[in-house]
């Protein structure tokens, strides 16, 4: 490979430090789904614990079970599956599971039926309620929340679920002020309330992602669950410019493969997008979008640090490269450094503005790289 990915667990050690202190009434969960926003799944759990997340949050049971297999032995859970999810496993090891249809709870139940005593009693499955409040994706509707509540009831009194927990996850969290905001939490509460009727004591109660463990301490409840502000990404704006105090964890960085002067009016990449305007010298980054690099960063949108001066590119982007125009009075050479992502280049934040989508998407992608490079 000719990309180098590194991430700074350090860093996100700092970061969930500073994610805690944002919740001192709340415990944290650290989501580490998608490998750790291409992080890292296992290392980035290790780093988040040692910063003092109490919990982990995977949206893959794979995932959660290779925490496990890792050897994590706290609070884990995950939360994306249907009624074929591989119960008999997540039973087996402790995961805590969530439930929102009566399909994933009685295929839960067939796994605690097959486990026999060992997942009964004080070892029977530990079940948050996902209620849907208004995202309309995961979780189950205010209508059908009775009924489910009540067949939950009647599992845990025979000793074959214990129910800890009930969440929600928010819509516009990201635009502090927004009224869905405020919309979904009442509807969260009436759940809460509902469990509360019906003789559900509650362990855990958790609304808030990233964007509401920064911005609405007033949503926090027993748990907040950051992600992408764990990676020093905060999804929301600072108000005093300093990124809530949290740093960048991911870095990608190459090496140019080639240096080589053009003559003025020399096209650039396919489609000739690009044209020199003058006598100029181009370098070419071995790295494309079969690498991660988004086709829609050519043409000037993404951008490169070369020796510590930023550089469009130039033209199209390839499937395993693209070009930059270095200028006439270039000294770069090949094999010198080319920044795609770091302190001393572009951010995750930026080449997400290039291109009009999120840094999430961003890191995922180079993270991708990471794992094929396996650092």
């Amino acid at each position: 490979m000719t990309a180098h990915v590194s991430v700074d667990y350090g860093a996100i050690e700092d970061n969930m430090r500073v994610l805690c202190a944002h919740a001192p009434t709340a415990e944290v969960m650290a989501v580490v789904k998608a490998d750790a926003y291409g992080h890292g799944l296992v290392e980035a759990a290790r780093a988040a614990r040692a910063g003092g997340a109490a919990w982990l949050g995977t949206a893959q049971p794979s995932e959660a079970l290779s925490l496990r297999a890792h050897g994590d032995t706290g609070r884990v859970l995950t939360w994306l599956y249907g009624p074929d999810g591989p119960f008999d496993a997540l039973v087996a090891a402790g995961i805590d599971l969530s439930v929102g249809s009566l399909p994933v709870l009685e295929a839960i139940l067939g796994a605690v039926g097959r486990a026999g005593a060992r997942a009964r009693g004080e070892h029977a499955p530990r079940l948050h309620v996902f209620v849907d409040t208004g995202l309309g994706r995961e979780g189950c509707p205010p209508a059908l929340l009775p009924d489910l509540l009540d067949r939950l009831i009647a599992a845990r009194d025979e000793g074959l679920v214990r129910v800890v927990g009930m969440w929600s996850h928010l819509a516009w969290a990201d635009q502090p002020g927004h009224p869905t905001i405020d919309l979904q939490a009442a509807a969260f509460r009436e759940a809460l309330a509902l469990a509360d009727t019906k003789g559900i004591d509650l362990e855990v109660r958790h609304l808030a992602n990233s964007a509401c463990t920064l911005t609405r301490p007033d949503l926090h409840f027993d748990l907040v669950r950051p992600g992408i502000a764990m990676y020093g990404l905060p999804p929301v704006q600072d108000p005093d410019g300093r990124r809530f105090g949290l740093r960048p964890a991911m870095r990608v960085a190459t090496r140019l493969a080639l240096v080589k002067p053009v003559p003025a009016g020399h096209g650039v990449s396919y489609g000739h997008e690009y044209v020199t305007e003058r006598d100029t010298v181009l370098g070419l980054v071995p790295l494309g979008y079969a690498d991660g690099v988004f086709r829609a960063a050519g043409g000037g949108r993404g951008r490169v640090a070369i020796g510590g001066r930023e550089f469009p590119i130039a033209g199209r982007v390839c499937m395993d490269q693209f070009v930059v125009d270095l200028g006439p009075d270039a000294t770069a050479q090949a094999g010198d450094e080319v920044t795609l992502i770091g302190a001393d280049g572009p951010s995750a934040t930026d080449w997400a503005e290039a291109i009009g989508t999120i840094d999430y998407e961003i890191v995922c992608r180079f993270g991708g790289l990471r794992e094929k490079e396996a650092l």
